[in-house]
């Protein structure tokens, strides 16, 4: 049996495997009963939503005019090219022809990884623990912009104090260390009420009006993915359409407004000298990667529920083709913004922006808006803009381990998928409760940096190893070509085995090297939380070295042919193993 079958779906020959004697060997979900998307745009939109998420709108711009402007899209392309675009298609390509999760699929690749499998599950938890809240702040956003007058436009609120400072457009107000915005205090004091926590230390009671829209927020999680790519596949439609409507309209809106080429120019001008410094390379590395977003598990996922010969190349060039694009667009939006505000303040625009974290969409932008002509109209289609970005990218993370769990134990919950989402919706909001805290927002700070930091780049990079050095480049090209026709050429191949690798790891020795302090506002992270925060990044990834001692420690035979059965295809090493101890008993 050749390397290219010996690997190949159940579903590819339904008629043939349902007579095969090794047919209970294979996974339950790769059977003709698996689900499938009911259109192809149904999965374009879902892996789109995934890419483009929250971090497009805020992180991207701000890492663009912070590292040359203009000049950084050339390390930007360089590194999609030769690093996140290949990953992107290597997922693909792997959850359409094994047609399966995070977790079984390393049955199928090689055993001994399997804890990869694990470990995504785990960080995919830790993303749903913060991200969520995140789109529960936008929400409570959105209810308050129904309004007259947006509440964080004046002064004179319960919750100003008497540093507020509405200087926006007024020459004769004063601005000093002490003084704060209206918008600053309604996100600070007023949604998050941080003034209330001492830090990690003392992280205050619950929000509940964060509790409420949290709650919402999951109720529309659980009845989108609940029945399947069936469900979730046509809520998408909407999700993944509709910020691009919003980005036109506020792109429109921003190119109006006094001020607003000032932004521009400093969002592209290029700045040449920076392309001399490796920390713009390394940003350009990190940006590409999680705006992707390979490692997650998710295109795994979404991938494994396609037919066998569909076209995913063309659909990794398209999709990752458009998250870069909307990047792009997205700075424009926020620029022509930012340059309105420094036109309004009479400042410079590097002045008005000086945090990429979530402060950008919730502070400085909706003070722009409290600030423009039918601004009640301009907020409430942003605060849904985020609103439904952010669930996108839920919904790929929540089905990816829902996927991978379900295809590790069909037997048992095969036929309760309705209950097993709902138990892990639960087990989401559960964990997600200390970050509805007055000091929740530092918790959402940890987990972002050590839940889904380092650990998910380390874990992509063994995954790409695992791929193209143990499964093998050839066998993997073999099965590209068995589902596309063609075989993946010389610079695919360079990439999988070598450049994408490198990519990787020249993340990870970076982010180990230039370690600067964490901050949120005008907290210092003490050091027993950055030890926590090691704690949880080590949680997720332990699993990959406890999972390959367990599978030597039970795999029958000497360690040679313990290794010879841990590194291949399970098929193929059964067999091996097979004609080994025969020969091993032979007189």
């Amino acid at each position: 049996m050749s390397e290219q079958n010996s690997t190949a779906p159940a579903d590819k020959h339904p008629k043939q495997n349902a007579t095969a004697p090794n047919n209970n060997s294979l996974p339950l979900s790769q059977t003709d009963s698996r689900d499938k998307w009911s259109k192809k745009m149904d999965f374009l939109l879902s892996v789109i939503g995934f890419a483009v998420d929250l971090g497009n709108v805020w992180r991207f711009p701000y890492i663009c005019y912070q590292n040359g402007g203009g000049a950084f899209l050339i390390p930007y392309t360089i590194m999609a090219l030769f690093g996140g675009v290949p990953l992107f298609f290597m997922e693909l390509a792997l959850g359409q022809f094994h047609r399966t999760g995070a977790i079984t699929i390393w049955k199928r690749i090689c055993p001994i990884f399997k804890g990869i499998g694990f470990a995504i599950c785990i960080i995919g938890l830790y993303v749903s623990f913060y991200y969520n809240t995140i789109i529960a702040w936008a929400l409570y956003y959105f209810y308050s912009s129904f309004s007259t007058t947006l509440p964080w436009t004046s002064c004179n609120n319960p919750w100003n104090t008497e540093n507020c400072t509405n200087y926006f457009g007024k020459s004769n107000i004063s601005w000093n260390n002490f003084s704060r915005s209206p918008a600053e205090e309604f996100y600070t004091r007023h949604v998050l009420g941080i003034h209330e926590a001492d830090g990690l230390d003392h992280v205050g009671g619950l929000r509940w009006q964060l509790l409420i829209c949290l709650f919402l927020i999951f109720i529309i999680v659980y009845f989108s993915l609940w029945k399947g790519v069936k469900t979730s596949g046509k809520v998408v439609w909407v999700t993944a359409t509709l910020p691009y409507v919003v980005l036109f309209i506020l792109l429109i809106r921003g190119a109006t407004l006094p001020g607003a080429w000032r932004g521009i120019l400093f969002y592209v001008r290029p700045n040449w000298e920076k392309l001399t410094d490796t920390g713009v390379w390394v940003d350009a590395a990190a940006q590409i990667f999680f705006s992707l977003g390979p490692g997650f598990g998710v295109l795994l996922a979404l991938a494994s529920y396609n037919p066998f010969n569909n076209n995913c190349y063309r659909d990794a060039i398209i999709t990752s083709v458009v998250n870069c694009l909307t990047s792009f667009l997205s700075g424009f939006v926020i620029f022509t913004v930012l340059g309105y505000m420094a036109e309004m303040r009479d400042v410079e625009v590097e002045d008005v922006a000086k945090d990429k974290g979530p402060s950008l969409l919730f502070i400085t932008y909706p003070e722009a808006i409290a600030n423009m002509v039918g601004s009640t109209f301009f907020a409430i289609i942003f605060f849904l803009m985020m609103i439904t970005l952010g669930l996108d990218s839920t919904f790929g993370g929540l089905e990816a381990v829902i996927t991978a769990i379900m295809d590790e134990y069909p037997h048992i919950l095969g036929k309760r998928r309705e209950l097993f989402v709902l138990g892990l919706v639960t087990v989401c909001f559960t964990g997600s409760l200390s970050t509805l805290t007055h000091g929740g927002a530092y918790v959402v700070k940890l987990l972002e940096e050590f839940g889904a930091g380092c650990s998910i780049i380390a874990v992509v990079f063994l995954e790409a190893i695992a791929v193209s050095w143990f499964y093998g480049i050839q066998r993997f090209c073999n099965d590209v070509k068995s589902m596309l026709g063609f075989f993946p050429g010389i610079y695919w191949r360079v990439c999988w085995v070598a450049i994408s690798p490198a990519f990787l790891a020249f993340i990870i020795v970076s982010s180990f090297m230039d370690q600067p302090p964490l901050m949120l506002f005008d907290y210092r992270y003490p050091e027993w939380t950055i030890s926590v925060g090691y704690l949880i990044g080590a949680s997720s990834f332990i699993w990959i070295p406890v999972y390959m001692v367990y599978k030597l420690v039970w795999t029958p035979g000497s360690l040679k042919q313990r290794l010879a059965v841990c590194i291949r295809p399970e098929n193929v090493a059964r067999d091996q193993q097979s004609d080994s101890l025969c020969m091993t008993a032979a007189p």
